[in-house]
């Protein structure tokens, strides 16, 4: 059987073509459609999203650091400088694994755990786009290392930086304090605008006290960068305000001179001008080299000043609190005068000890280790120059303790001076309220007795004392102590308190007692008129650091050496126009007069040998 031809049908096909077609072209004009459809979607309806959105990755919103101001003392020695560095960010958004890229980084540079652990605390507090620092100070070698590498490191930036520098370094680690980086508590304390870019921060002292005057304005600017974060242009910009430098009445002479004066004893030093309330030096021994704490310390240098037995971290002029001895003894003096108790021609017999009516506990007097006491007749005078107990004894029974806490609360003992620096301590001039809420107990009148003498429950810092002695030397005179002297060149004055008032022949008493105690025959610190060239007015002080049992001889050979006296001296100078405040501290140093005074005499000596024009008045207090 033959096969079924069939045959084509022309108008079928035609028609099946033409169908093919038509549907072709309306998919094509479906498609074009929707092409044009998210075109103006995205060109008109929704232009200003994707704008936004395109800038953003082509362009940054960049903060710059003000450069921080500069610290200068009283002559316009440098304390404080700003020097260039180079640090190591990471911008998150341009890194395509960030833990690879930490690793990578890893194998060309040394990255601590510590490091890591801060970046990942400023990773979570950071605008998009923000550079993250990873690593501060880069090495030459190590900036070279990344820029051979950089191809393989998106997202990794090399910024140059100013990074705080003390070029004077231990000498003014307790006066300055530092700067260093900032905490994730101090990221929420701080203005986060005003810090952004910012990494540092004052941490203690005028660093920190003065931050807001020191650390300047923010500035911004946009800029054009390409895929690999490379800036291109600047688009935009608004410098930043530098922050202020700043002057200090501190004399980078004297307080050197302070330090070499304390030589290996732990003490503290803190000299005041009378006349404005500013301080010249303030030493507290031993220091540290306060460079160390602007970039992060490491745990091996750390550890050895925390561990330290000679807390070289403890700011001794005004954190340590040291019962201060004989030196108030001029104060409660000026108390008996003052309160009619006793006249300047009243006297007592010192036997060597004291007793109070009907109590057969016998109060000692220093000279009793020699066997023997001050005379049958001690008037106040006598007492301060030789620093008689057995008589401050019997006025501090006289006046009893409220009235001895109200008169020497105004020369700043037992409250915070105000000193423009931080962690100042109070110390403690004892009430019978004081005792009453700190401890719950009773005044008992032996402990009268002991506060009279400076020991006890009376304890205080080496600022106070100064501060206290600048009142002596003015006859009642009240400052506020100040670090700072000018803002950017403008001076800054120092805020007066309401005067302490007293007979004027009462601090005539006070004052002449004083000289005696350096040049009176039986001074406490006599040796140290010897060659002296100008007139000095002092007092000396031992504070106990353990208790000696009744009947007992103090020898400090038998002591160990933390728990022996400490020194202390006060002094002003010079005598007849008094411009300087004095109070050394040497800790366990011994009597006052063997340690402490000489201290105070070679630190002096350099006072009017760099100022001796302006005190004697042949120039103007520049």
């Amino acid at each position: 059987m033959s096969p079924v031809v069939t045959l084509k049908d022309p108008s079928r096909e035609a028609h099946i073509f033409t169908m093919r077609t038509l549907l072709s072209m309306l998919l094509v004009v479906m498609l074009l459609g929707l092409l044009l459809a998210r075109y103006f979607s995205l060109q008109i309806t929704e232009y200003e999203i994707y704008r936004t959105e395109s800038d953003r990755n082509r362009v940054q919103l960049q903060p710059l650091p003000p450069k921080r101001g500069l610290i200068y003392d009283r002559n316009g020695v440098l304390l404080a400088d700003n020097r260039p560095s180079y640090l190591l960010s990471i911008v998150r958004e341009r890194v395509p694994d960030l833990e690879a890229t930490l690793a990578e980084l890893e194998t060309l540079l040394p990255v601590s755990e510590n490091d890591l652990e801060k970046f990942h605390q400023r990773l979570q507090r950071r605008r998009p786009y923000e550079a993250v620092p990873l690593r501060f100070r880069l090495t030459e070698e190590e900036r070279a290392k990344l820029a051979v590498n950089r191809y393989r490191l998106p997202g990794v930036v090399v910024d140059a930086q100013l990074l705080r520098h003390y070029p004077q370094g231990e000498l003014f680690s307790h006066a300055l304090g530092y700067v260093g980086r900032i905490s994730e508590q101090e990221l929420w304390e701080v203005d986060e605008t005003n810090y952004r870019g910012t990494h540092h921060i004052g941490k203690i002292g005028v660093e920190k006290f003065y931050e807001d005057i020191l650390h300047g304005q923010v500035g911004y600017q946009n800029v054009e960068t390409n895929a690999h974060g490379r800036v291109l242009r600047v688009l935009e910009r608004s410098d930043p305000m530098p922050g202020a430098d700043i002057y200090l009445h501190l004399d980078s002479r004297l307080q050197q001179a302070a330090l070499d004066a304390l030589g290996e004893q732990r003490g503290a030093v803190v000299a005041i001008d009378t006349r404005t309330g500013g301080i010249l030096a303030l030493v507290s021994k031993p220091g540290f080299d306060i460079n160390l704490f602007v970039n992060g310390i490491s745990s091996k240098d750390y550890s050895a000043l925390r561990d330290s037995p000679d807390l070289p971290l403890f700011n001794r002029a005004i954190q340590g609190q040291y019962p201060p001895g004989s030196t108030v003894k001029p104060i409660v003096g000026l108390a008996g005068l003052e309160l009619g108790v006793v006249t300047a021609q009243s006297t007592i017999a010192d036997p060597g000890w004291y007793s109070l009516p009907g109590d057969r506990h016998r109060y000692r007097d220093w000279t009793l280790k020699f066997g023997r006491g001050h005379g049958a007749a001690v008037d106040l005078h006598s007492a301060i120059e030789e620093s008689c107990d057995v008589y401050f004894y019997d006025l501090a029974h006289k006046l009893e303790i409220d009235r001895i806490h109200d008169f020497l609360s105004p020369f700043g003992l037992g409250d915070r001076t105000g000193v423009d620096t931080t962690h100042e301590r109070r110390g403690v001039l004892p009430s019978t309220r004081w005792k009453r809420d700190a401890r719950a107990e009773p005044w008992y009148p032996g402990e009268t007795l002991s506060v009279g003498i400076g020991q006890g429950y009376m304890v205080t810092t080496p600022v106070q004392l100064a501060v206290a002695t600048s009142v002596i030397a003015t006859r009642g005179e009240r400052r506020i102590p100040r670090m700072l002297r000018a803002v950017d060149g403008q001076p800054q004055p120092t805020p007066d308190l309401e005067p302490v008032q007293a007979d004027p022949a009462n601090w005539d008493v006070v004052h002449a007692a004083m000289r005696d105690v350096v040049h009176g025959e039986k001074g406490s610190a006599r040796a140290q008129s010897k060659d002296i060239q100008y007139t000095m007015a002092g007092k000396t002080g031992t504070a106990q650091v353990i208790g000696i049992a009744q009947g007992e001889r103090y020898n400090a050979d038998e002591i160990d050496e933390r728990h022996r006296d400490h020194g202390l001296f006060i002094a002003f100078a010079p005598y007849e126009n008094p411009t300087v405040a004095l109070a050394v501290v040497a800790e366990n140093g011994g009597g006052g007069s063997s340690v402490a005074a000489p201290i105070a005499r070679q630190i002096l000596d350099a006072y009017f040998s760099l100022f001796a024009p302006e005190v004697l008045g042949l120039v103007e207090e520049p």
